[in-house]
């Protein structure tokens, strides 16, 4: 199978220059600790503000990563394959921005060869580049939909969402268990009717 590799720009990087230094960030959650009226001088908060910020590097990491980083390689011997390829159920966990409590859901993603076509794995990785981010639903969608079309360059390109928004759930309403579903089509999914409809019936079918 001959593959081809793309090459990607170099993602802007003008956020590095005004980067808190980690004791600067460490300082912030002791901060934040105080304003809720906890004492981070107590045994079991000393360590907190440093736990704190290594689990945000991993759960923000997808800020240190670009799409380009893991979607630069693909695959033209397709056999003459020219159908949908589905990959459904991705979980991932992202933040809302406005309020940076968890979203956690599931992306199915699919797209229509023009005679190249991904690693599969390489879906769930983009997925989690951006889940790893603050984020909007909406825009999550739309990212991971522009990213793979704009490498691939594919007929085709549909993305649809569904996930539980936390700042619905544990704040303000507190509807625990409301879903919410964004969708993104291009090419020929936004084109074919019978196709969106195939791609949304399997998507979301359940056993």
């Amino acid at each position: 199978m001959e593959s081809v590799v793309k090459k990607f720009p170099e993602a802007a990087d003008d956020r590095e220059s005004d980067r808190p230094s980690r004791a600067e960030a460490e300082a912030a959650v002791a901060t934040l600790l105080r304003w809720i009226g906890e004492d981070p001088t107590r045994e079991g908060l000393l360590e907190t503000p440093s736990r704190v910020v290594k689990a945000y590097e991993e759960l923000f990491g997808g800020y240190r990563l670009e799409a380009g980083d893991v979607l630069g390689r693909t695959f033209q011997d397709v056999s003459g394959y020219d159908d949908m390829v589905l990959v459904r159920d991705i979980d991932f966990h992202s933040h809302c921005e406005h309020h940076m409590v968890p979203i956690i859901g599931k992306a199915h993603v699919a797209y229509v060869p023009d005679g190249r076509v991904l690693g599969l794995s390489k879906i769930a990785r983009v997925v989690d580049i951006y889940g790893r981010r603050l984020q909007t639903q909406e825009s999550m969608t739309a990212q991971i939909a522009s990213a793979i079309a704009g490498m691939l360059v594919p007929k085709g390109i549909a993305v649809m969402i569904e996930a539980e928004h936390m700042c619905m759930s544990m704040r303000g309403i507190r509807s625990k268990g409301s879903m919410t579903i964004t969708s993104a089509f291009q090419g020929v999914f936004a084109e074919d009717g019978e196709l969106k409809t195939r791609f949304l019936a399997q998507a979301s079918s359940r056993k």
